[in-house]
């Protein structure tokens, strides 16, 4: 099972974040249609922390799947396969790989308690495995790496209860996707009357004109304060989707540097990053430079062993004369962590963060 990470992915949208996977002989990144309702450009960040940006190409909200495209991915190593015939029972041992809570990637194990749970108009499978939120859209596996479901709920309040919609269901999905042309980074929805594709926003199938819900190409619409942090990471040169880590909030690497944007308090705009831990000697020399040196608008700050550089604003400032300046400092800050971090590693050798980024 070492290899099947290299396989499974964090889907990171402004909403927050979920997961997915590809499986052999398939390109798109498969993951749950309401991990990117609302989206139709989505971040897509591997094991090692690296981020693509990826279009959401098929949605199908009837059977909450949705495929992704990742412009120059090509899927020549998995270890998850798609076998139509695979035996599933009850009581056999079921692996679920994902991002719970955003967290890295994670594997829970657990046993299959329902080969076909019937909820709403479908089948499902059920298990006593743990699922969290985040873990949406990621592979539910066997001990041989073959995809018995893909993870997509859980009840609330309720232990040891979780649902994975049937690997039938993803082999028919990817089977009638496949025989579409030329759709690389086109947006389409699924009709589950005809399995036709609509890419137009419409109230009907365009094919059999099945009643669609036309919400479905409805995109989340960004706040003023997201239009603004996002105009800063433009000028950072990052595009603002791969610096995304939920509603009004963002994190992203500069060089090795972590960077978090978000709001505090419902009053404040604050940027941060962890840079490094405090050494095991010459401690003293450290603080003694962390109390005398300037770096306004910024102040350095230690927290839990680990020194940070910050910037806080009330958000109310970025609706004065003052917004470009903030937005110039947001950027700047970056790029300060990215170089601090280095210093005090050379300088009085602190270890970086664990939350750095080898170059």
């Amino acid at each position: 099972m070492e290899n099947i990470k290299k396989s499974v992915f964090k889907i990171i949208t402004a909403s927050g974040t979920g997961s997915g996977f590809a499986v052999s002989g398939h390109n798109h990144v498969i993951t749950n249609y309401h991990v990117v309702k609302g989206e139709k450009i989505v971040a897509v960040e591997d094991y090692k922390r690296d981020r693509f940006v990826a279009n959401v190409v098929m949605v199908n909200p009837e059977v909450d799947l949705a495929f992704l495209y990742i412009d120059g991915f090509e899927n020549t190593q998995t270890d998850i396969s798609l076998q139509e015939e695979i035996i599933i029972v009850n009581t056999q041992r079921i692996f679920i790989n994902g991002y719970p809570f955003g967290m890295p990637y994670t594997i829970t194990e657990g046993i299959v308690s329902s080969v076909s749970q019937p909820m709403g108009s479908r089948n499902y499978i059920q298990t006593d495995a743990a699922v969290n939120p985040g873990n949406s859209g990621g592979p539910m596996l066997n001990e041989a790496g073959v995809l018995v479901g893909v993870t997509t709920s859980k009840f609330n309040n309720a232990d040891n209860v979780g649902f994975g919609i049937k690997h039938s269901d993803v082999i028919k999905e990817l089977t009638d996707y496949s025989l579409l042309q030329n759709t690389a980074a086109a947006f389409s929805v699924k009709c589950n009357s005809c399995d036709n594709y609509t890419y137009q926003e419409s109230e009907f199938c365009a094919n059999c004109g099945n009643t669609m819900d036309i919400s479905i190409w409805e995109e989340f619409e960004k706040s003023h304060f997201a239009q603004f942090v996002e105009g800063a990471l433009t000028d950072l040169g990052i595009n603002p989707v791969l610096g995304r880590a939920g509603r009004d909030y963002w994190q992203f690497h500069q060089g090795s540097a972590l960077i978090r944007i978000f709001v505090f308090k419902r009053d404040y705009l604050v940027a941060t990053s962890p840079m490094n831990n405090l050494p095991k000697q010459n401690i003293q020399e450290l603080l003694t430079h962390l109390l005398e040196k300037n770096v306004e608008p910024y102040y350095l700050g230690i927290h839990e062993n680990q020194i940070y550089i910050s910037y806080r604003v009330h958000l109310s400032d970025i609706f004065t004369d003052h917004a470009e300046t903030i937005k110039e400092n947001l950027k700047n800050l970056a790029l300060k962590a990215d170089d601090l971090d280095n210093f005090f590693a050379d300088t009085f050798g602190c270890e970086m963060s664990i939350e750095s980024k080898e170059a």
